[in-house]
């Protein structure tokens, strides 16, 4: 005989009588309620896991990983300083930069952050090198006095590639004519896209000689890092500014950014709870199914009794069927969890296209497409909850077939 017998029989039971399809259809109903929620779990943490994505990429692609900056107005002796850092193994990159707010006048008037920048530098910090919608970074030449805009802030000035700009910085100087503020016009060579308000809109950058003699600087104000890992910019910040000494001071991205991806991360896990929440209860369908179950087959179980199967015995059979009813359905929900997470933008472009409608309009979201990140550790954690919530499910009704007495059971067989 096939060993074990709680293994053989409860396999058995899976397959109602002919007189009872009830049971059957409550079993299917819980397979694919359990499927379905599976389904769902995996999707949308792979949708948020995208959007997570999408969003570090367009905000730390534009922002420095840690950030050198001197005690006084600029950093002295900066090549020596990049020395320094960069002999570091975490660091991957780092430029030299000036910021200062301005106001920039085209047709329109518009405050922004500009920026000085090497662009033999800036590509390694940055991806604003990779952005660009017209023209060129390299265009920043010292002396040229070329300034290169986010999109969003060139349609608020009015202005494009090869038309002027004045930038007004917010600093004063004596003339006969009383006090004046620094001005000086630039010829606008190149337009960037990120795809972030905060820079498309508020972003200027020049050469960062050309920044220092407008804002009569003796050097740069900071210099920028990109790291391997920008979850180790805390320790790495603390690490460069102990061998720098007390002139630099280092700053990491966390420090500005932390609470927008804290809020991301918190999002996803009541995302998690909300969703498990449905798999649980698609999971403990199987209360009913396995009730059911133990009702019809009362019979069953006394002869089984009478023949010495241990009550212990008894609940395993049971167990097996509910556990095997729970595994179909986290398979069938895996399954197909996987391949939408996997084909979700290309499915979702699709339905645009066939039906005409747009789900994420580009002149209202700044991530115009529905991104999709599958992670191989988030579908091991919910099959493994699934499957822990069908484990719980069985154990009532297994208990109530251990229960069970033969001579109650069979006094009117």
């Amino acid at each position: 005989m096939f060993r074990p017998l709680e293994v053989f029989i409860g396999l058995r039971y899976t397959r109602a009588k002919r007189r009872n399809h009830f049971i059957s259809f409550i079993s299917l109903v819980s397979i694919l309620g359990i499927a379905v929620g599976v389904t769902a779990l995996i999707t949308v943490i792979s949708v948020m896991n995208g959007f997570d994505k999408e969003l570090k990429d367009r905000i730390l692609g534009m922002v420095a990983h840690a950030t050198i900056s001197g005690i006084d107005e600029s950093v002295r002796d900066w090549p020596h300083a990049i020395e320094r850092a960069g002999a570091n193994p975490h660091v991957l990159g780092a430029a030299p930069y000036v910021e200062r707010e301005a106001m920039l006048q085209g047709d329109r008037v518009s405050g922004a952050l500009v920026r000085g920048v090497l662009p033999a530098y800036e590509p390694r910090v940055s991806e604003v090198d990779r952005k660009m919608v017209q023209g060129s970074l390299d265009d920043l030449t010292p002396g040229s006095f070329n300034l290169v805009i986010g999109r969003e802030l060139a349609m608020t000035l009015g202005v494009g590639v090869g038309d002027y700009a004045t930038v007004v910085a917010p600093e004063f100087r004596a003339s006969p004519v009383g006090v004046l503020p620094r001005i000086k016009r630039f010829k606008v060579s190149g337009i960037f896209e990120v795809g972030m308000q905060e820079y498309d809109g508020g972003l200027a950058l020049m050469h960062m000689e050309d920044a220092q003699k407008l804002y009569q600087l003796d050097g740069p104000t900071g210099i920028r890092l990109r790291l391997d890992d920008m979850f180790r910019a805390y320790s790495v910040a603390r690490e460069l500014s102990t061998q720098l000494g007390q002139s630099y001071r280092v700053s990491d991205w966390m420090q500005g950014h932390t609470n927008f991806f804290k809020a991301i991360a918190m999002e996803k896990k009541v995302m998690f709870l909300i969703l498990s929440l449905i798999v649980a209860v698609a999971a403990f369908n199987l209360v009913s199914t396995l009730v059911m179950l133990v009702t019809d087959k009362q019979a069953d179980i006394a002869i089984l009794r009478t023949l010495g199967q241990s009550p212990a015995s008894i609940m395993g059979t049971f167990m097996v069927q509910g556990v095997l009813v729970g595994t179909l359905g986290i398979a069938l929900g895996v399954g197909f969890g996987v391949t939408l997470a996997l084909n979700l933008p290309a499915l979702i472009a699709w339905v645009e296209r066939t039906f005409g409608i747009t789900f994420l309009s580009a002149e209202v979201y700044y991530i115009s497409e529905l991104p999709s990140d599958l992670h191989w550790d988030d579908v091991g954690l919910i099959t493994v909850t699934a499957f822990v919530f069908c484990i719980f499910a069985t154990l009532y009704p297994a208990w109530r077939a251990a229960r069970t007495e033969p001579a109650a059971a069979l006094r009117y067989e």
